[in-house]
């Protein structure tokens, strides 16, 4: 009888326990990033326009390979002017009605990004700019270290593509696609 007695135990005290203690060891699946940065380039014949902005933010889940990310549209800097700067936020992205820019979606590739190393993938998703969603892929690469991952992306915007109308006196100072370079890191998110 006292051998039953001691089975019991040792299972109600162990089995707890070493679910206790697998808990400890697993790893994160859900990585994020507050601090991105995100940067732009209008190369126009008349005129060459950047900005930039580090408000970034979004997630990763390791386990399904899905990702959200949000860009304040309002926090871009680094205009040739104060002016340009305006123009940008009221006349052609409307940050009033539109105040972000967001891209959600999942990695194609059947990657372990729990490994450490560096991966080339594809993002496919839904970008949403100027209020106005489209399907794309963004190429991505990935380098996996110890509690982090980097991503660095460069990518093409057609103005068109989102309902960004610019004047026609304008369109020499103002180019019809737009480079992005995007990098930031994740990291694991605390509980």
């Amino acid at each position: 009888m006292k051998k039953g007695y001691f089975k019991i135990f040792a299972a109600s005290i162990l089995v707890p326990l070493s679910m206790l203690l697998s808990g400890f060891q697993e790893k994160s699946v859900i990585f994020t990033c507050k601090t991105g940065q995100a940067g732009f380039l209008s190369d126009a014949p008349l005129e060459m326009i950047k900005a930039s902005s580090k408000n970034l933010t979004g997630a990763l889940n390791l386990k399904d390979r899905s990702f959200s990310f949000l860009l304040p549209t309002k926090t871009f800097e680094g205009f040739n002017s104060s002016l340009q700067r305006t123009h940008f936020n009221e006349d052609y992205m409307e940050t009033d009605l539109y105040p972000n820019s967001s891209f959600r979606g999942k990695i194609i590739e059947e990657v372990d990004l729990s490994i450490p190393g560096t991966y080339k993938i594809r993002a496919k998703g839904r970008m949403s700019i100027h209020g106005v969603e489209n399907d794309r892929i963004v190429r991505c690469d990935l380098v996996v270290g110890e509690n982090r991952i980097d991503v660095i992306a460069s990518f093409t915007v057609f103005l068109a593509d989102h309902s960004i109308s610019i004047p026609s006196i304008l369109n020499q100072k103002i180019a019809e696609e737009i480079k992005v370079d995007i990098i930031f890191t994740l990291t694991p998110l605390s509980d």
